[in-house]
């Protein structure tokens, strides 16, 4: 029978990209199970496909854009309009 995975990782916020060690726990078909941030100053931020981690000092209202940013990227592999103009 094979064992869960218990794994040492460095993840960036991302807001900011400031780097958090997280300790994650993957089942042994590679799906995450639980994670934490063992760094001081960091959360980690709900999402159903990655983990993903932000600072503490960050508010809703700044990560909310963030995540959704890296969503668009995730589900269509294309750049958003705002990424567009930004070129």
């Amino acid at each position: 029978m094979a064992k869960n995975k218990i794994v040492d990782e460095i993840h960036g916020c991302i807001v900011c990209a400031n780097l958090f060690n997280v300790l994650a726990v993957y089942s042994p078909a590679g799906k995450l199970l639980e994670c934490t941030v063992t760094s001081p100053g960091g959360h980690i931020v709900p999402d159903d496909w990655r983990l993903l981690v932000a600072c503490d000092a960050h508010t809703a209202k700044e990560i909310e854009p963030a995540y959704k940013r890296g969503q668009t990227k995730t589900t269509s592999g294309k750049k958003s309009d705002h990424e567009q103009e930004e070129d």
